[in-house]
C-alpha cells in the first residue's frame, strides 16, 4: 500500500527537458510495433527517493518500476509470473509447512554496472526490507521472514516464522536492490545513501537507465542498451512534473505531453473535447479517506480530540460522504465502507458499517461524548475549542474539493475544520513522517494482496509501519493476524467482516470513496489489447509499457 505522489526536498535548477512530439500521426499498421522515439509523461509531484528498499510514494514507485527489475511480476489477473524481465526463471516450490520457498533465477540478469544480479541481491533485499534498524516503509509485508539464504547463485531459499498467506503477493513482486552497493552499509544508514537520489550514484537493472532529473521539474530516462531482458520499444521517456493536475491537464491538450497517469472528474471533459487525446477507464485500486491522529502532542491540552469512538462516529455521520462521491467523483467511483474495496472477496458490505449523512446523529453522538457549543457556535469540551487542521496534497484536484465539503459539513455540527493543503514533500518530511498532524486527507494504492495490517494495527506505528495515526484496537490487532494465518479464502473473509463491524464501532478514518483511474494519453501512443493499462494493479497504467510504441 503506498502513498499517492511525493515531491523532493531541493530548490530546481533552471533546465529544460526533451520536448514532447504534439503530432497524432499513426504508423502504416497501427498493430505493427516500431522501436524508437520519445514518449512525456506528466505528474504534479516528484519523487522522495528510487531506492526499492526505501520508497513508499507512488512517484518514486513509478520510475523504479521503469528502471528496476522485480523478482517476479504480476500479470493482469493480479497473480505472480514469470516472463523476459522477471529476475526470477521459475515460479517458487513451496514446503509442505508453507513455511519455506525456494526460487531459482535467471543466469543472464545484469547491473547497469555490469555486474551479475544473483542471490546475495534478494537476499539482501528481503533481509534489509525485514529488518526494523531498515525503517522500511515495506516492514510490515516482509516482517514474518526469519531468514533468506543463498544456496549459490542462482538460488535462494526463503524460510518464514510462521505461515502467512499475504507473504507471496506482498513481496514477490518486489524490485531487487544491488547487495554489493550497500556490503559496507549499516541497515540504519540505507536511507541515508545517495543510491535512489542521485541518478549518477544509482545502479538499476530495468529496461530504461536514469540519467537525469532536475528536481520538480523532470526526469529522462532511455532505454538500457545493455539490459539482459526483453528490451522495450520506446527509446526514452520523460517523466515531467507540474505544479497541479490543473497544468498537467493544460500540457497534455498543448501537446507537450503523451500521457497522463490519473485524469480527475472535473478536468475529464476538457481533455475530451481535444482531438487527438483518449482516455482509458476502469475501476482502479486507489481509495482516499481522513486519518486522525489519536497522538496528544498534536492537540492543545495533550489530549486528542478523537479518542472518544462516538466523536470518530459523529464526523463520519457529519460528512455527507455520499454527495461527494456524486459531486466530485460524478458516476467515476463508489463510495467505500472500510478498507476492502467493493466487488473484491475481502469485502462483506453485510459487515461494513455504512455512515449515512445524518446531521441530527452526529450531534446527538458529540453531545453524548461531552462537546458543548461554545458562544461562537463552536463545540469545546475539558476547556478547548473543537478546532483542528485538515491537510493533504496541493494539486490534486479531487482532494481539495474534498477538503471543502468537509469544512462545510462539519462547521453545521459546530466543528472549525483549517484546511492546510500543502507540497507532498513538505507534508511528508514535516508531517506525516514526524506524526506531526491532527488529520491528513490522502489516499492508498492497493495491491491484489487484502490485508493492511501495516496501517491499521498498534504493531506498524512508524518508522516500522504507516499506522501514521497511532490507532490502537486490540481486538483488530489480533483479527489481522489470525486472517494470514489461514491460506484459506473463506476463512479470510470471515476474518474480514469481524474487521469491519469493529470498524463500525472504532473508526480509525472517514473512508471516503474508491475512484475509477482515468489515463489520457496521445494517439502517438500505441498498445495492443493484451497490453493496455490494468487500473487494478499497483502502477497498472504502466502495465506492459515495455510493449507499447510511439508514432
Amino acid at each position: 500500500m503506498l502513498l499517492v505522489s511525493a515531491c523532493s526536498k531541493s530548490e530546481p535548477k533552471e533546465s529544460t527537458p526533451p520536448p514532447a512530439s504534439n503530432t497524432t500521426q499513426t504508423t502504416t499498421d497501427p498493430n505493427t510495433p516500431k522501436d524508437g522515439g520519445t514518449i512525456t509523461i506528466s505528474t504534479f509531484s516528484d519523487i522522495v527517493t528510487v531506492n526499492p528498499i526505501m520508497f513508499e510514494d507512488t512517484a518514486s514507485g513509478d520510475l523504479i518500476y521503469l528502471i528496476f527489475s522485480n523478482l517476479y511480476d504480476l500479470n493482469a489477473k493480479g497473480e505472480i509470473e514469470v516472463n523476459d524481465r522477471t529476475i526470477a526463471a521459475e515460479l517458487p516450490k513451496v514446503s509442505d509447512d508453507q513455511k519455506s520457498y525456494t526460487i531459482k533465477l535467471k543466469s543472464t540478469g545484469k547491473w547497469s554496472d555490469g555486474k551479475p544480479i544473483t542471490a546475495d541481491d534478494v537476499v539482501f533485499t528481503f533481509t534489509a526490507n525485514s529488518t526494523k534498524e531498515t525503517a522500511s516503509p515495506n516492514y510490515s509485508y516482509f516482517a514474518q521472514l526469519e531468514k533468506a539464504t543463498a544456496i549459490d547463485p542462482t538460488t535462494v531459499e526463503l524460510k518464514l516464522k510462521d505461515v502467512d498467506a499475504r507473504f507471496v503477493l506482498n513481496t514477490f513482486n518486489t524490485p531487487i536492490a544491488p547487495a554489493h552497493v550497500f556490503k559496507d552499509v549499516p541497515f540504519a544508514e540505507i536511507e541515508k545513501q545517495a543510491f535512489g537520489k542521485d541518478p549518477k550514484a544509482t545502479v538499476t537493472s530495468g529496461p530504461y537507465k536514469w540519467v537525469e532529473w532536475q528536481e520538480k521539474q523532470f526526469h529522462r530516462l532511455e532505454a538500457n542498451p545493455d539490459y539482459w531482458g526483453k528490451k522495450p520499444h520506446i527509446a526514452e521517456i520523460v517523466y515531467k512534473i507540474y505544479a497541479s493536475q490543473n497544468t498537467e491537464v493544460q500540457a497534455l491538450v498543448n501537446g507537450e505531453t503523451d500521457f497522463m497517469e490519473t485524469v480527475p472528474v472535473a478536468l475529464l471533459d476538457v481533455i475530451k473535447q481535444k482531438e487527438g487525446l483518449k482516455i482509458y477507464e476502469s475501476p482502479g485500486q486507489s481509495y482516499d479517506y481522513i486519518v486522525f491522529n489519536f497522538d496528544g502532542k498534536n492537540f492543545p491540552g495533550g489530549k486528542s480530540f478523537f479518542e472518544g469512538k462516538k466523536t470518530r462516529q459523529a464526523i463520519n455521520y457529519a460528512i455527507n460522504r455520499k454527495g461527494m462521491v456524486d459531486s466530485v467523483l460524478q458516476g467515476h467511483g463508489t463510495l467505500l465502507n472500510g478498507p476492502f474495496l467493493p466487488g473484491t472477496w475481502a469485502f462483506d458490505e453485510s459487515a461494513a458499517k455504512n455512515f449515512e449523512y445524518n446531521v441530527e446523529t452526529a450531534k446527538k453522538l458529540l453531545a453524548e461524548d461531552g462537546w458543548k457549543a461554545g458562544s461562537d457556535g463552536v463545540l469545546a469540551k475539558d476547556g478547548q475549542r473543537f478546532e483542528f487542521d485538515l491537510m493533504t496534497n496541493a494539486g490534486n484536484v479531487r482532494r481539495e474539493s474534498y477538503l471543502a465539503i468537509v469544512q462545510q459539513n462539519l462547521a453545521e455540527v459546530g466543528i472549525k475544520v483549517n484546511l492546510k493543503p500543502m507540497d507532498f514533500s513538505a507534508l511528508v518530511d514535516n508531517h506525516l513522517g514526524t506524526g506531526e498532524f491532527q488529520t491528513v486527507l490522502l489516499g492508498w494504492s492497493l495491491t491484489p494482496e487484502p490485508d493492511c495490517e501495516s496501517i491499521f494495527s498498534s504493531a506498524y506505528f512508524p518508522p516500522a509501519g504507516q499506522n501514521s495515526g497511532l490507532y490502537k484496537n486490540e481486538k483488530t490487532d489480533k483479527l489481522w493476524v489470525d486472517s494470514y494465518r489461514t491460506s484459506k479464502q473463506d476463512e479470510r473473509r470471515a476474518i474480514y467482516a469481524e474487521i469491519l463491524k469493529e470498524f463500525g464501532d472504532d473508526p480509525p478514518y472517514v473512508f471516503i470513496a474508491q475512484q475509477n483511474t482515468m489515463t489520457a494519453f496521445n494517439g502517438r501512443v500505441h498498445w495492443k489489447d493484451a497490453d493496455k493499462p490494468v487500473h487494478m494493479l499497483p502502477y497498472g497504467y504502466f502495465f506492459h509499457i515495455f510493449e507499447w510504441w510511439v508514432d
